[in-house]
């Protein structure tokens, strides 16, 4: 078994340390694993994984790369999963947007994806006759409810041709292509509530 472990110097665990603590304790609650069991996997003794679910130590990297491979994540993608609350507020100057000339697509970051929160909201605007394609599903069974604020538009999902006026919404999982074209004469603005299954 390995037995390192970097016990903090006379500090107070940071926040970020007990959050990581929390998640650990999480995965392993989600795995249905007992502690003998993620040590048997892991090859971190049993007393050294309690005490760092308990937030009294700290973990050496050897330690956290070793539970990261047991719990099939990236190290980052551990640490992002314990960053701080994200922000209440996102004003409009830093929600992020990103514009397809070609397409005529313009996509605001409304409500920006973050670790620690499982939905986001993001605005649409397709210029008359533009269309933009999704070949799959970013995420298999993600969840998305489409509101038209302006225009019409229509969303092909699942070889189904939805037509979408202004105030309408639609809603389903996502698990394969899907397809927006704005029918004019106008554009068309719309917001994506963003669901991870």
């Amino acid at each position: 078994m390995i037995s390192d472990v970097r016990e903090p110097e006379g500090v107070e665990p940071t926040s970020v340390d007990a959050r990581l603590a929390a998640r650990l304790g999480e995965l392993r609650t989600e795995h249905v694993w007992s502690l003998d069991e993620l040590s048997r996997r892991s090859g971190v003794s049993r007393s050294t994984l309690s005490r760092l679910e308990r937030g009294e130590l700290s973990p050496t990297a050897a330690q956290l790369g070793r539970l990261c491979t047991v719990y099939e994540r990236t190290m980052s993608r551990l640490l992002t999963e314990v960053e701080a609350e994200p922000p209440q507020l996102v004003r409009a100057a830093r929600q992020p947007v990103w514009r397809d000339e070609a397409s005529g697509f313009v996509r605001r970051s409304v409500s920006p994806p973050h670790a620690g929160l499982r939905a986001e909201i993001v605005e649409g605007t397709l210029d008359a006759g533009a269309g933009i394609a999704y070949e799959q599903a970013p995420v298999p069974g993600v969840e998305q409810h489409i509101w038209v604020l302006e225009g019409t538009v229509e969303i092909t999902v699942e070889n189904t041709v939805h037509t979408v006026r202004e105030g309408d919404c639609l809603r389903f999982r996502l698990r394969g292509p899907s397809h927006f074209h704005c029918p004019g004469p106008g554009p068309v603005r719309y917001a994506v509530m963003i669901v991870l299954p």
